[in-house]
């Protein structure tokens, strides 16, 4: 079995840094089916900055369009006041797009270079997350667990409709079918979240090889019953376990009272 690529845990200081410090985790995996990963996660605990881009399955060169999301942000520097910060990683996601729809219109047969993407980037004890696409952002507090994403997806316009229940979302036929991405239009647009943090939140960036595979009942359970890179490893081994038809990637990132 192709092993996962694990990142060590990481903390560090960064401009804005405020009172909390935060620990970080990654995992990514080919999964159990497919034999390219498309998947790119970026962890950058000195900067604040954390990502994970999904290669869109079944178009062309999804592991070029993920890999030049992460490379893009990981240029991003120090910033100082959260808006430049945010300002600075969507004007990145922008500049990506539009790469995309360049190489894209350079294909013999035309087709589309694209990713999805959920970043989470924090400022002086607040948190921001930028996404387009069904890449997902929990947040873990007090022991409940909160998606604070909003997938663009087919089935999630469905689901909003009424038309299917959120539990059938994730078997149904259309799951992989996505309605925004860095690289399919030539608008890109982002939806972007901002609030506090406290202190003992724990925030989960996922692809949809995790959601998959795995329940949000599951996933809370296991962030509040194992330390962060135990939680890391217990949420790929379950999607494994059960057959991870899509990679799978994850980055868990946990605020504690400096």
């Amino acid at each position: 079995m192709t092993q996962p690529q694990s990142m060590d845990e990481t903390q560090a200081p960064a401009p804005g840094a405020g009172r909390l410090r935060f620990r970080s985790v990654a995992r990514t995996h080919v999964g159990a089916v497919r034999t390219l990963n498309e998947d790119r996660v970026l962890e950058r605990a000195d900067a604040r900055l954390w990502a994970v881009a999904d290669g869109m399955g079944g178009h062309q060169a999804g592991e070029v369009a993920s890999g030049l999301i992460v490379e893009a942000l990981s240029a991003v520097g120090g910033r100082h006041s959260g808006y430049t910060f945010l300002n600075a990683v969507c004007d990145s996601l922008q500049a990506v797009n539009r790469e995309l729809l360049d190489r894209a219109q350079a294909l013999e047969a035309g087709g589309t270079i694209g990713a999805t993407v959920a970043v989470l980037l924090v400022h002086d004890d607040h948190y921001a997350c930028v996404w387009a696409g069904d890449s997902r952002v929990y947040l873990a507090r007090d022991g409940g667990l909160e998606r604070i994403t909003h997938d663009h997806s087919l089935v999630q316009e469905m689901v909003d409709a009424g038309a299917i229940a959120p539990e059938d979302a994730a078997a149904h036929r259309q799951s992989n079918v996505v309605t925004r991405a860095v690289g399919a239009d030539e608008t890109l647009m982002l939806d972007v979240l901002h609030a506090a943090i406290q202190p003992g939140d724990v925030f989960l960036l996922c692809s949809d090889g995790l959601t998959g595979m795995v329940t949000d009942a599951e996933i809370g359970r296991i962030l509040r019953a194992l330390p962060l890179e135990a939680a890391a490893d217990g949420l790929l081994a379950l999607s494994l376990d059960r057959g991870a038809r899509d990679n799978v990637s994850l980055v868990l990132i946990a605020a504690e009272a400096g």
